[in-house]
């Protein structure tokens, strides 16, 4: 009995070294292809009033997100399933695909006014407005001497 074995198709010319690129190909053969996302793109910018959060989710639903907020930290999931099937006409598949898709990031939000947060979603950009704490100011006291 053989093993069939996919031989890796290098160019064995002579290249000048390159130490990143050697550590880009050992971190390939061992983890895979690490290209794909899995995060989605965030843009976050200060107003007068507070900080604008804009993330790029296209593709999805508004049912598909989730805006959670525990404690100091606000969380952002999106999950998205498709199923696609076409069969003949004796219901043999001619083809059957799925796609399943989670993405989840999460923010400090210490210095944030969590019952001011509002959020819309339009054209797969959603957008939370997040007003900035009130300042506290320190309480003076004066204490009467015994």
């Amino acid at each position: 009995m053989f093993e069939i074995m996919p031989i890796e198709r290098r160019s064995y010319r002579m290249r000048p070294f390159d130490p990143f690129r050697e550590m880009q190909e050992m971190q390939r053969a061992f983890w895979g292809n690490t290209d794909v996302a899995t995060s989605f793109r965030t843009d976050i910018s200060e107003t007068s009033d507070g900080y604008k959060l804009e993330a790029e989710l296209p593709g999805f639903k508004k049912e598909d997100i989730k805006v959670d907020i525990d404690d100091e930290t606000l969380t952002i999931k999106a999950e998205h399933s498709e199923s696609k099937d076409e069969q003949n006409d004796e219901g043999e598949y001619v083809r059957r695909e799925r796609y399943y898709g989670s993405y989840q990031r999460s923010f400090n939000v210490s210095e944030i006014d969590v019952e001011g947060i509002t959020a819309a979603y339009e054209n797969g950009i959603l957008t939370l407005n997040m007003p900035k704490k009130a300042p506290v100011k320190p309480e003076s006291r004066h204490l009467e001497i015994l």
